[in-house]
C-alpha cells in the first residue's frame, strides 16, 4: 500500500543561519515533548553542522543554555563508527565535546554506542539499552521525541549506506553494518525504529547534498541506491533544514523560504 509523507522545508541563507535554525528547533521540539510526556528523548547523529548547532545549544552567551529542560533531556545516537569513543572520528566524542561537557546534562542520562566492541556486541548492548530505557522487551520498537538526521552525498543517512544490509533489516532496533564502499564497520538505529519517532528532521547542508537530495525527494523510488527514501515517518510528516545550496533543486520556497511536497511511495 502506498504511502504519502507531507514534507516541509525550510530553507537559510549560510551554515550559521542553518545551525541556528536547528539549534531552536531541537529547543522547542524539546520543551513540547517535556510539556507533553515529562522527558525528551533525542537522537543525535554527527556532522559539521550538528557540531555548529551542538555548540550554540552550549554556549552561555546564547539563550538555549538556560531555556533547554537539560535534566529532563536523555541523549542517544543515530549511529557510531567502529571506533573508541576518544577517537577524533567518533560521534560521541564530537558531542561530548561541543555539548555534553559544557551543558547540565546528567551523565546517567547520556546513552552512548560502544564503538570501541565489536560491531554485532556493540549493536547488541545498545539495543538493550535502549529496551531498557524504554520498556519495551517484546514491545515493536521505541518512539524518540526528536532524531535528528543528516544525508551522505551518495544518499545515505544514519549508517544505511546504498547497497548495504542494514537497509533490509526489519526486526532490531540497532543493527552492525558492514560499509564495503568505506571499508569499515558501522552501528546505526534501523529504520523501522528511526519512522517510529515523534518527530524526524533532516539537517542538510552543502552544494554536494543538491543533487542527491533532488534525487530522494523526487526521483524514483530507489531506496537500495538512496536509504534515504526509507524515512517516511509514521505519523506522515518530515521537516528538513535546509542551506541554499542543498535545496538549490528543489521547487523554490515562498518568501519566508519554506516549500512544501507530498510524495506518496
Amino acid at each position: 500500500m502506498a504511502k504519502t509523507t507531507q514534507v516541509e522545508y525550510r530553507v537559510y541563507d549560510g551554515a550559521d543561519a542553518l545551525s541556528r535554525a536547528a539549534a531552536e528547533h531541537f529547543l522547542e521540539a524539546a520543551q513540547a515533548a517535556v510539556n507533553s510526556r515529562g522527558k525528551a528523548r533525542l537522537a543525535f547523529s554527527g556532522g559539521n553542522t550538528p557540531k555548529r548547532t551542538f555548540e550554540l545549544l552550549a554556549n552561555p552567551a546564547e539563550r538555549f543554555l538556560k531555556a533547554m529542560p537539560w535534566e529532563q533531556l536523555e541523549i542517544y545516537f543515530v549511529d557510531e563508527r567502529n571506533v573508541p569513543p576518544d577517537d577524533k572520528d567518533s560521534n560521541y566524542r564530537m558531542t561530548r565535546e561541543s555539548l555534553l561537557e559544557k551543558a547540565p546534562i546528567k551523565p546517567e542520562h547520556v546513552f552512548r554506542i560502544e564503538g570501541e566492541l565489536e560491531p554485532e556486541l556493540a549493536a547488541a548492548r545498545y539495543e538493550t539499552k535502549i529496551r531498557s530505557q524504554f520498556r519495551l522487551e517484546g514491545a515493536e520498537a521505541p518512539r524518540f521525541d526528536v532524531l535528528a538526521l543528516g544525508m551522505g552525498d551518495d544518499g545515505h543517512t544514519a549508517s544505511i549506506f546504498p547497497h548495504t544490509a542494514a537497509i533490509h533489516e526489519l526486526g532490531r532496533i540497532a543493527v552492525a553494518n558492514h560499509v564495503p564502499q568505506k571499508d569499515t564497520w558501522r552501528i546505526t538505529l534501523t529504520w523501522p525504529v528511526i519512522v517510529e519517532a515523534h518527530e524526524v528532521f533532516f539537517l542538510i547542508g552543502g552544494k554536494d547534498k543538491a543533487d542527491p537530495l533532488d534525487r530522494v525527494l523526487l526521483g524514483p523510488y530507489d531506496p537500495e541506491t538512496l536509504p534515504s527514501q526509507l524515512i517516511q515517518p509514521k505519523n506522515g510528516k518530515l521537516l528538513l533544514l535546509l542551506d541554499r545550496d542543498a535545496a538549490s533543486l528543489l521547487p523554490a520556497p515562498d518568501a519566508n523560504g519554506r516549500g512544501t511536497l507530498e510524495i506518496t511511495r
